[in-house]
């Protein structure tokens, strides 16, 4: 692979991404990085890079299932992965799934590239990532393969409690565009109260989950929800207990 090849990096701390991306710059790559949310599988189908990155030392399980996502895609399924780093065992369990990938340290990054080709007939993972015996809670809340997906004020551990998305779905914090589904993290009663009007006149172009706290510490009782949505003409049609502490109503407007 020739040192001007593009990089498709994965890794879930962007403070220290910064290093490894600084060497691979200095080794002659264009680095693409998404930073520390969930990097969109979108553009890599419409522009791959020559090979995908994989960062093992920060959640590793993410590593494993995005490397499920460019193997169970068409367009990406081809293309070398290279994980860097990693505990010893997650390792030798990723090499069980992938032993056609490279594995290699931080320091000898850079010499790993110049050895990553496209696969002909890469080895498929031997989990996916959308079994529809045990669908994970992004699909129970209706994100489909190739969705993007909004997500407003959700907490910082939110990819990990909507589970694993489906090949080429992607959550995107706050974009400049209305997408097709939102989800809107809300705890505080009157925030909630506050938002909730100028949340009305976006779905005209989406459907909203209102995610928010199970109990009724918070003062956010799934009534509260319920009664103020409706008052501005919202109703829900779909519940789901995303997990032990957050549960969310599925709205739309109402005829």
């Amino acid at each position: 692979m020739p040192s001007t090849g593009k990089i498709r990096l994965f890794h879930w701390k962007a403070e220290e991404a910064r290093p490894l991306i600084a060497l691979l710059r200095a080794a002659g790559y264009t680095v693409d990085y998404q930073g520390d949310k969930p990097g969109t599988f979108r553009t890599i189908k419409e522009n791959p890079p020559s090979a995908v990155v994989i960062d093992l030392t920060r959640m590793p399980s993410h590593g494993r299932y995005v490397a499920a996502a460019v193997r169970l895609t068409k367009p990406t399924r081809h293309l070398p992965i290279v994980f860097v780093d990693g505990e010893p065992e997650k390792v030798e369990r990723l090499r069980k799934e992938y032993p056609d990938a490279l594995y290699c340290s931080r320091a000898k990054l850079a010499a790993t590239l110049k050895r990553a080709k496209p696969l002909a007939n890469p080895v498929k993972p031997a989990h996916t990532i959308a079994a529809p015996s045990n669908r994970t809670t992004a699909q129970k809340l209706g994100v489909r393969e190739g969705m993007r997906v909004t997500v407003l004020d959700p907490p910082p551990d939110y990819v990990k409690i909507l589970g694993v998305l489906p090949a080429g779905a992607s959550w995107e914090e706050d974009p400049d565009e209305i997408l097709p589904l939102t989800l809107w993290f809300v705890r505080d009663p009157d925030v909630y109260l506050a938002g909730l009007r100028s949340m009305r006149q976006r779905m005209a172009k989406t459907r909203l989950w209102l995610v928010y706290p199970k109990g009724q510490k918070t003062g956010l009782t799934q009534f509260v929800v319920r009664d103020a949505a409706l008052a501005l003409g919202l109703v829900d049609y779909k519940i789901c207990s995303v997990n032990d502490t957050w549960t969310g109503l599925l709205f739309t407007r109402k005829k």
